[in-house]
């Protein structure tokens, strides 16, 4: 992650997350300034934690209290803990976060900062919760959670990785139904993945969510940021959802229902409430001099680097006619993800886009992805431009991920055909929404189709090494649906 990145308040941690919330206080330090008066309270955390964007060298943990309370987090690694843990007069100091308070601002929650983490290295952390006060002033600070992690290699090793990623969470009625929720995230955990890749939609603030058959508590369109939260902390209640967060950090991004559907962000009175409580509550790392952004890159060793697309924030009216003027990331972002992948020294290049390159969907004389349709412009001129950037520095190695349409695609490209396969696109999703039509992509790219079909709720994984990038589709009952081995160039 470059320096400019500041974790917004955030937690350093990473890749493989196991948060656990035990009676034990096994590895509590006895020079912890909370020393003896730390007590396992699970309770004050009832809506689990979660760490994303992690790096190298950081990462970011979120929680959220009830009601106000002072937050503080120490970690180390777990030879570390276990000596200090036998140690009964000798000081040994652990890194810490600063003190922070949760309040009604934020709707108590909070991403921790966790920075200067060694690549390639195993943490343990633990969370204290202090209700109502500052440490030690406000009475006994409780142990609220514990957890592990692994920050990423740095981009002279080569490791393999593991991740999953999809979209579309809780859409036309389809939301939490019994205690677990999404079930769908019990058959992810269970694929050892490194990190998800959330390809936004991480909420349906527009659509209503019947009880019954779903659980009570959003039966309302969001229009304000209070309704916006409302719906957020309606995903959490979903214990599958809270088991995986607490295990497997996040990459997250947002689409267009976290406001409004196939909303143009600068257009949309909305998108600031919406955009607010994306951040409260998810663990994105935030910007030094663009609070706001959302576009970003991390660097998994050498043979990964994943851009992370923001489709909503800067784009032209949907209806506007396709041209130079029209833009769907702006001009800043343009230039980032161009610069980016012409500079990056990965083995395979990801680009994590919310919508699709080809296929046109949206509504009555607009497209809302790249591709435009019959009568219905989109973002083409944007989408050459960034192609033939990739083509004229011979960039290869480019996949591009993407969701939003609710069901399974994937093509092959060859813009300029020469009969020789330029890029990949992967579609996958939803978690749990209603199947979308199965529209194939347009001609445009000129596209070897590999798969178009949906009825199904899923997720796609990716396994990368320096030689292989696999791609799997898997059902929500755990059944594979589509592979795809490609070979590096």
């Amino acid at each position: 992650m470059r320096r400019e990145w500041i974790l917004l308040p955030v937690f350093l941690l990473a890749i493989s997350l196991v948060s656990c919330i035990s009676p034990s206080r096994e590895g509590l330090p006895p020079n912890s300034p909370f020393g003896d008066s730390v007590i396992l309270a699970a309770d004050l955390l009832p809506q689990g934690i979660a760490v994303g964007d992690v790096s190298a060298t950081s990462a970011v943990l979120w929680v959220r209290t009830e009601g106000p309370a002072t937050v503080q987090v120490e970690w180390a690694t777990p030879p570390l803990w276990d000596k200090i843990s036998k140690l009964a007069t000798v000081i040994v100091p652990v890194p810490k976060s600063t003190e922070l308070t949760a309040t009604a601002d934020t709707d108590y929650t909070l991403s921790i900062i966790l920075a200067g983490l060694t690549p390639a290295t195993r943490y343990r952390y633990h969370v204290l919760i202090a209700q109502g006060g500052e440490f030690p002033h406000s009475g006994k600070p409780r142990l609220a959670a514990r957890g592990e992690l692994t920050t990423l290699s740095d981009a002279d090793t080569s490791a393999p990785v593991t991740f999953a990623w999809s979209g579309d969470l809780g859409g036309q009625g389809q939301c939490r139904q019994g205690a677990g929720g999404y079930p769908i995230f019990d058959v992810m955990q269970r694929q050892h993945l490194d990190f998800f890749l959330f390809l936004g939609d991480t909420i349906y603030s527009d659509d209503v969510c019947a009880a019954p058959p779903n659980e009570p508590g959003a039966n309302f369109v969001a229009t304000t940021l209070d309704q916006y939260r409302a719906r957020h902390r309606y995903q959490r209640g979903a214990a599958a959802l809270r088991r995986f967060l607490e295990r497997v950090p996040v990459y997250v991004t947002w689409d267009d229902h976290e406001v409004r559907n196939d909303f143009s962000g600068p257009f949309d009175e909305r998108m600031p409430e919406g955009r607010r409580a994306l951040r409260e509550y998810w663990p994105i790392a935030a910007h030094l001099d663009e609070p706001h952004r959302l576009y970003r890159t991390f660097r998994y060793g050498a043979d990964l680097e994943l851009f992370i697309l923001d489709t909503r924030q800067y784009r032209s009216r949907n209806t506007d006619r396709d041209g130079s003027a029209k833009t769907m990331l702006g001009a800043a972002q343009l230039k980032w993800l161009l610069e980016g992948l012409s500079n990056s020294t990965a083995t395979w290049k990801i680009i994590a886009t919310s919508v699709p390159l080809s296929v046109p969907k949206g509504g009555a004389g607009y497209s809302d992805g790249w591709a435009s349709g019959p009568m219905a412009p989109g973002f083409e001129w944007e989408r050459q431009v960034m192609i033939e950037s990739m083509l004229s520095r011979k960039i290869k190695n480019v996949v591009f991920l993407a969701g939003d349409v609710h069901y399974v695609q994937a093509n092959a490209y060859d813009p300029d055909q020469n009969r020789a396969i330029d890029f990949h696109e992967f579609v996958a999703g939803p978690l749990s929404a209603r199947p979308g039509r199965e529209t194939p992509a347009n001609d445009s790219l000129h596209p070897t189709r590999l798969i178009n079909e949906g009825g199904y709720h899923n997720f796609g994984l990716v396994r990368v090494t320096k030689t292989t990038l696999d791609v799997t589709v898997v059902d929500d009952a755990g059944e594979t649906r589509f592979s795809h081995r490609l070979a590096a160039q």
